[in-house]
């Protein structure tokens, strides 16, 4: 086993590539693993640190492989919308798997999905997790297996909880709609309401995080928060990002009404509906435990992760480009 190896499990999503560029930047071999070799390759190939390895999550003796030889996992792999019932099964097969193949540390990037409803703001670690959607429910079901294989001893084990994000090349943020409307100067459409306090990650910042939290002894047997830049709200960062883009903001808003009529014809957003509370009663997190533990943790202000994404964006209307995808909620 490489002493240092990681292992990137749904490496293709956005998060993915921030989590491979910290590790490009320390110098660390890493394995990219998906579906799709080819896809790997025209992604990853190019770089001489990674290694390339398709699994099929239906096939136990190929998620054994891609754990091979690895003393870190990252888990990151996402589900249509509409299949969550699909999250605990599969991670039950990749801890097996990496148990098997003697995978020291394993760390799931999660949501805010399973506190459910906020009780405090913010909301801590020690917030209780009572999800009160199917979602939440799968999610919490998903970190319990591996929770209890952490408390069992047979490996250890972290979660990295993550609001929504935004970033360059984000194709589903609850923003990516503002992004390409302000850069053409034409109308967003948004999810709402726009008003109640947000907060959100800009993605390029979440690697740093991730890799310094894997190497932090005192990570495991537990999860911790990671909060955005500050709280804010949808409509505060839209009118930044008209200001930046030279344009006066202009937007429509759907409400839980409209997402439920556009549900007819869309499994995403009729998906959406029971997350709708995430904006009227928003999971606002408290990591001070994480800047406890890491010293210090990198976060763009909203102000430059507009303009970074802002330029993304243009760059990407002038030659079409492949996005990094993700949903508006951190890896559901």
């Amino acid at each position: 086993m490489d002493t240092d190896k990681v292992a990137l499990f749904g490496a293709s999503g956005p998060i993915g590539h921030s989590i491979v560029k910290a590790l490009r930047e320390q110098g660390r071999a890493y394995r990219v693993v998906g579906r799709s070799r080819a896809s790997l390759q025209s992604q990853f190939g190019a770089d001489p640190k990674a290694e390339i390895a398709t699994w099929n999550p239906d096939a136990p003796d190929t998620i054994r492989a891609a754990a091979r030889g690895i003393r870190t996992l990252i888990y990151m792999v996402g589900v249509d919308y509409w299949r969550f019932q699909l999250h605990p099964e599969l991670m039950r097969r990749t801890v097996d798997a990496a148990i098997a193949e003697g995978v020291e540390r394993v760390v799931l990037i999660g949501t805010v999905y399973p506190y459910g409803r906020p009780r405090t703001t913010p909301v801590t670690e020690d917030h209780p997790r009572e999800p009160h959607t199917f979602k939440g429910r799968m999610r919490k079901e998903q970190e319990d297996i591996l929770l209890a294989a952490d408390a069992a001893g047979k490996l250890r084990a972290t979660i990295l909880r993550l609001p929504d994000f935004y970033g360059p090349g984000i194709d589903k943020s609850f923003l990516h709609s503002a992004f390409v409307a302000a850069a053409q100067g034409k109308r967003a459409q948004l999810i709402g309401p726009i008003d109640p306090p947000h907060e959100y990650v800009y993605v390029p910042d979440v690697g740093p995080t991730v890799t310094a939290l894997m190497d932090a002894p005192g990570a495991y047997g537990r999860w911790w928060n990671l909060a955005g830049a500050g709280v804010t709200s949808q409509r505060k960062l839209v009118e930044e990002i008209y200001a930046q883009a030279g344009h006066l903001a202009k937007f429509m808003t759907a409400g839980k009404g409209m997402l439920r009529l556009i549900g007819l014809f869309n499994p995403f957003m009729r998906e959406m509906v029971e997350m709708h509370y995430l904006l009227t009663e928003p999971v606002l997190m408290d990591d001070s435990a994480l800047h406890k533990l890491l010293g210090s943790v990198r976060k763009t202000p909203y102000s430059e992760g507009i303009r970074q994404t802002l330029e993304a964006t243009r760059a990407s209307l002038v030659s079409p480009a492949p996005a990094a995808t993700g949903r508006p909620h951190p890896a559901p």
